[in-house]
């Protein structure tokens, strides 16, 4: 599966408003819901919701990508932020705030360095373990 890679940018810039709103709130319901969204994304990005408003509403309105990412490093990150966010779910849900805060902000980061600078953490990660593991 090969993605155009403005729709993990797009994704990752809802997924950043969404952790700051999580934030000011401490809604551990709302981070439950972006924990289900990533759990999707792991799958297949294209088929969480953010993917779905990128692929009907927005690229249509767009030229054509120039290249394609393979979707392999964007599943993994989406596992990685899945990850974070069921840190972030544990931690407001059962009081323990001070970790539903810690685990919110990583993925706040991690999404926000994604949609401004296209730098995607996971993505890095997934290709760098790839690179670090023995011959087969």
């Amino acid at each position: 599966m090969t993605l155009d890679p403005r729709g993990p940018r797009f994704s990752a810039a809802l997924t950043t408003v969404v952790f700051v709103i999580v934030l000011l709130t401490g809604s551990g319901w709302l981070a439950l819901v972006q924990a289900v969204i990533f759990a999707v994304g792991a799958y297949d990005p294209r088929l969480t919701p953010y993917g779905l408003l990128y692929r009907y509403l927005v690229a249509p309105r767009l030229a054509p990508p120039v290249e394609r990412e393979d979707g392999a490093p964007v599943r993994f990150a989406q596992a990685v932020g899945l990850l974070f966010t069921v840190v972030t779910v544990a931690g407001y849900l059962s009081g323990v705030t001070v970790l539903g805060v810690v685990g919110a902000s990583f993925a706040l980061v991690a999404a926000f360095l994604n949609s401004a600078f296209g730098l995607c953490l996971g993505c890095e990660a997934y290709l760098l373990i790839k690179r670090l593991r023995p011959a087969q």
